[in-house]
């Protein structure tokens, strides 16, 4: 029988979450597959803590909250982005993605997406003396959303999209897992407000995403929970003068996915916990995870990650970014800054941001600089 890869590749895919236990303790960490639809694919979020659920609308809010398109300032756009992955270590896996957005008219607007992850080139063989076999695994999806504003000052959207990932051992017991999701958001941006010393706007953002059927790789293998999340967040931008502003952005979010339960006495999930845990189904899954933490609300609080972000804009030419994020200690332990910048000229805008991991897990993404490129064409919607 071939020698099975997929304990690898599952091993780097949820490394990029650092999903996993630290070495003698009992956490209850939830792992679901594809985890890198949680990873920022634009470098504009990842520069302000991977957050983007009540930021200013661009071209990548496909992956954060659609709603915001409602709210895009030009007749359509389009952007390309880059993330390279683990770079310290290989240099051919990475996060690509393509977006566009198309207004149809000033209080609507359809926009589609595209994010592949690959995984590279991974060699297999059955012995070592036999001539090894490369397949590169990888996965994508294609979104696609309508947002509408139902006032001057809210909006809400729906996206739709395909799943699909292939974890290509080179043999014939697995096959590529494919699943939809379905996004349901809402936003709000404020009309421009005077205070005493400046103006101001507020931004208030939610968005369900990945709401949709479990995943499974072989017939014999179990199903697993994609990542359904819950996102909620809330911004806003200091307005001192035609040349500077300042936008601050508070955001949480909580996986929809039941939490593992109780261990026995030798450290191992229970069986009969575990064959309950995986009989779970998506949408029963969504509603227990509110609740279901062996711990109680303690343990439920502990799920949720909190980010914190600032964008500097001078003459709407030249931004600075920052950010940090944060993630219980027993639920993954993600904790990182990042800095980030942006370059806008004409109808261009180039992103970049880098991330500093605070965390005793090492980050796949340390050091790793992101890059974005977009172009914003068409009639102006701006107020």
């Amino acid at each position: 029988m071939k020698k099975n890869t997929f304990f690898l590749i599952a091993a780097v895919l949820f490394a990029n979450l650092s999903l996993f236990a630290q070495e003698g303790t009992r956490d209850r960490v939830i792992t679901t597959a594809v985890p890198f639809l949680k990873i920022a694919s634009d470098a504009r979020s990842a520069g302000m803590g991977e957050l983007g659920v009540a930021t200013s609308s661009d071209v990548y809010s496909q992956q954060w909250n659609p709603a915001k398109y409602a709210f895009y300032e030009h007749g359509n756009g389009v952007g390309v982005t880059y993330t390279p992955y683990l770079s310290r270590i290989v240099n051919d896996i990475f996060l690509g993605g393509v977006s566009y957005v198309q207004k149809l008219d000033d209080r609507s607007a359809i926009a589609g997406g595209l994010r592949y992850f690959s995984l590279g080139s991974i060699e297999t063989r059955e012995v070592f003396e036999q001539e090894p076999l490369f397949v590169n695994p990888n996965s994508f999806t294609l979104d696609l959303s309508y947002s509408l504003k139902l006032s001057e000052d809210f909006s809400m959207a729906v996206a739709g999209r395909y799943l699909r990932s292939d974890l290509d051992t080179g043999g014939d017991e697995n096959f590529p897992g494919s699943t939809f999701g379905v996004d349901v958001a809402g936003y709000y941006q404020s009309q421009q407000i005077t205070y005493q010393n400046f103006d101001g706007v507020w931004r208030l953002g939610a968005n369900i995403s990945n709401i949709g059927p479990k995943i499974k790789y072989d017939d014999a293998g179990q199903e697993n929970f994609i990542p359904t999340n819950l996102g909620v967040g809330v911004g806003f931008d200091f307005i001192f003068d035609a040349d500077n502003k300042l936008a601050t952005y508070l955001e949480f979010n909580k996986l929809l996915v039941p939490t593992p339960q109780d261990f026995d006495d030798d450290g191992d999930i229970d069986s009969e916990d575990d064959e309950e845990y995986n009989s779970t189904g998506s949408i029963e899954g969504i509603f227990k995870s509110f609740g279901d933490a062996p711990d109680g609300l303690s343990e439920e609080v502990k799920e949720v990650t909190v980010a914190l972000g600032a964008e500097y804009w001078y003459q709407e030419k030249f931004a600075l970014r920052a950010g940090y994020f944060n993630e219980s200690e027993e639920k993954g332990f993600r904790k990182f800054f990042s800095l980030g910048a942006g370059f806008a000229y004409e109808n261009i805008v180039i992103d970049a941001s880098y991330l500093f991991s605070t965390s005793s897990v090492p980050s796949p993404l340390e050091g790793t600089l992101r890059f974005g490129l977009s172009f914003n064409f068409g009639d102006n919607y701006s107020n």
